[in-house]
């Protein structure tokens, strides 16, 4: 048996980046068509909604406090901005759901009061009450990580459901489910 001459590789290791990419290329096609759970669990479900009042968004709509959300009713709170691009993704879906007779508030994350009432002049306004949260703390003492996200909250001010990013025609049901159960006690 001779041993391989300096300079003169083994056939194997010719093809040895070749078969790495293939197989690379094999485990991100597998993860694209086989995705792990997308539900992401978020810690402040069944917890209440923190102490707040938040001034008007926009004019002739109420502002906002936590003691809205403890008068019986369930109803969504959208958290949104005018300068976010999927918030306009999901406004035909919010309207949707205000026209099967869901209530629904918003929060309005460090924006102006013009900004917003153009955004809800090009893109409709689902809103029975906008709060407008100049320094996140809303959005943050709710868990809220992004813009928009959407609650569930039950009639006594506890956070029964989080939806994160856009609601898609395809989520309509699954928060209409959600919203439902709100109106059973826990």
């Amino acid at each position: 048996m001779s041993a391989p001459t300096p300079g003169r590789r083994s056939r194997w290791t010719i093809w040895l980046p070749l078969a790495l990419f293939i197989g690379f290329v094999a485990l991100v096609a597998y993860g694209l068509m086989a995705p792990g759970e997308r539900d992401v669990r978020s810690a402040m479900v069944g917890n209440p909604l923190p102490q707040f009042t938040l001034p008007a968004g926009v004019e002739g709509t109420p502002g906002l406090s936590r003691a809205d959300f403890t008068k019986g009713e369930p109803r969504l709170l959208n958290i949104f901005a005018s300068w976010c691009v999927p918030c306009a993704v999901e406004a035909p879906q919010l309207d949707t759901l205000a026209a099967q007779g869901v209530p629904i508030d918003g929060v309005a994350i460090r924006d102006r009061s013009e900004d917003i009432a153009q955004f809800l002049d090009r893109n409709g306004n689902p809103y029975r009450a906008i709060g407008k949260d100049d320094v996140s703390a809303v959005q943050l003492g709710i868990g809220s990580s992004g813009v928009p996200e959407t609650f569930v909250i039950d009639g006594e001010g506890i956070i029964r459901y989080q939806h994160m990013g856009p609601i898609m025609e395809r989520d309509i049901a699954q928060i209409m489910s959600e919203w439902r159960k709100a109106k059973e006690p826990l």
